[in-house]
């Protein structure tokens, strides 16, 4: 007796193709959004830590040394231009400018905003800060869900930091 392999793999194709759309339909639906954290903003001059798995970046990530996931999360805050409030004001236009982003809230020394994929409509929050001590703007970006972001989060930040830098 011969055991054909092209009905194991139509039937291994069908699964697939369903498990994918299962999972799109799942994010269209919001099941892939997470809950909205409610410990944002900033305390004692910290923004809330890094995640504990690899789906975070965090410019003050120094201040937790013992972190399991310090060194993957650490980024450099972004530089000031002119003043903290200004600088602020010119990332919110580039976050307005970004595919999925949504800002939630804005402060002249605080923005906070959420981006949202397309089609698994996954939700990551984003903050900025000015920090007056530091003449810098911290940064905090991290998924709601998922153990890895697969560099997503600093590349958010990094390309925010690069239109920063060529505006004038």
């Amino acid at each position: 007796m011969r055991l054909s392999l092209v009905p194991i793999f139509s039937w291994l194709v069908i699964i697939i193709v369903l498990l994918a759309a299962l999972a799109v339909a799942a994010g269209q639906l919001g099941w892939l959004q997470g809950t909205s954290p409610t410990d944002l903003g900033v305390r004692d001059g910290r923004l809330k830590p890094p995640s504990t798995t690899e789906n975070s970046v965090t410019s003050q990530a120094a201040f937790y040394p013992d972190h399991p996931q310090r060194d993957y999360a650490d980024i450099a805050p972004l530089a000031v231009k002119g003043n903290g409030p200004a600088t602020l004001a010119r990332i919110k236009t580039i976050v307005e400018g970004m595919n999925g982003a949504k800002v939630v809230k804005s402060d002249p020394d605080y923005l906070y905003a959420q981006f949202t994929t397309r089609f698994m409509k996954f939700v990551d929050d984003v903050e900025f800060w000015f920090d007056p001590a530091k003449s810098v703007i911290q940064v905090r970006s991290a998924s709601r869900v998922g153990r890895k972001d697969f560099g997503v989060n600093r590349k958010r930040i990094e390309a925010v930091r690069a239109v920063l830098a060529a505006t004038p």
